[in-house]
């Protein structure tokens, strides 16, 4: 098996630039190239044990998110690893279905692997972090904030809420609603303080029951929109909350004859699989990739040293028009 002091002369360079090559510390792009193509070359392969000794923790991060199902959360991991396995770490994905039991066992193995950190979008704002920070693990979250303090990677959810609204009121649409995930959820809440704030918060819309709580699910959008189509005056267009319950409303629409533009729809989240053209439906993207790339980067951070105060980064959307002239 080949040594360290081997990929080092052959890649023609240090013993120690191999070392932090694969302990995923900075070098030029020029000698990571030529260590990581010796490195094949040879087939070598890092003691990962004995580095996990050294450091006092194993090369695996573990990555807690509510929903595998859903492409946002998905087009995060991939961020997040694209990231992790660069540096020479291992990604865990751990999914957490929402419930805050599933979440707390999945920090428990954590700590008991002796993960290098953890990066989690938390399934409610009760998570407890306690445990893991109280052992100076590295914690870092996304999506969601949390009561610790702790490093957070956040999208401008208010601001989307109140994109996605006023673009419908500018194509002329005149009763919006609202559908959003769980009141519990600080991305739900937000967008629905988003379209009270574009409409008022005393509109004749609030009053008259327009904004529905629901699932990040499907099924969730489709109930939420069969409540809606029921009031009187029904409304004639929606904000949807996330990609999954656009997906939901847009179904119900579709099956009751009203597909959009004939009914108004705005969706925060790019829409994951739906009948329509996507030039139907107005969107406000969520850079998910971008989420997880930065938060894998905050916390490769914290596990080289930087002990700098807790940040918040909040990612920018950008909202992309429906065009009416493209479906007609």
């Amino acid at each position: 098996m080949a040594t360290i002091y081997e990929v080092a002369k052959l890649a023609g360079v240090s013993p120690a630039t191999v070392s932090r090559v694969f302990n995923g510390t900075k070098v030029s792009e020029d000698r990571e190239r030529a260590v990581r193509k010796a490195a094949k070359s040879l087939q070598y392969t890092p003691n990962r044990t004995a580095r996990s000794l050294r450091r006092q923790h194993s090369e695996v991060i573990a990555l807690i998110i509510p929903d595998i199902e859903n492409p946002y959360f998905t087009q995060m991991a991939r961020g997040v690893e694209d990231v992790a396995q660069k540096a020479g770490y291992s990604v865990v994905l751990c999914n957490s279905d929402s419930s805050q039991e599933k979440e707390a066992r999945y920090l428990d193995i954590a700590m008991s692997e002796n993960m290098a950190g953890v990066i989690v979008a938390p399934a409610t704002d009760k998570i407890d972090l306690s445990p893991l920070l109280n052992r100076n693990m590295h914690v870092v979250a996304v999506d969601r904030s949390t009561l610790s303090d702790i490093d957070c990677v956040m999208m401008a959810n208010r601001h989307a809420g109140r994109a996605a609204t006023q673009a419908l009121l500018d194509a002329g649409y005149q009763r919006v609603a609202c559908i959003t995930g769980p009141a519990s959820i600080e991305t739900a809440s937000e967008r629905a303080e988003g379209w009270k704030d574009v409409l008022g918060a005393d509109s004749a819309q609030v009053r008259d029951g327009h904004l529905i709580y629901s699932s990040y699910r499907v099924v969730g959008g489709r109930e939420a929109m069969q409540q809606l189509l029921a009031l009187d005056p029904a409304p004639d267009a929606v904000v949807a909350g996330n990609n999954l319950l656009g997906v939901g409303a847009i179904q119900v629409l579709t099956e009751r004859g009203l597909t959009p533009p004939a009914f108004g729809v705005a969706v925060v989240g790019s829409l994951p699989f739906t009948t329509l053209t996507p030039a139907a439906v107005t969107v406000v993207r969520l850079p998910a990739g971008h989420m997880g790339t930065t938060a894998a980067q905050m916390l490769l951070e914290r596990l080289r040293g930087d002990s700098q105060p807790a940040r918040t980064v909040v990612l920018r959307n950008e909202l992309v028009l429906a065009d009416a002239a493209a479906v007609d």
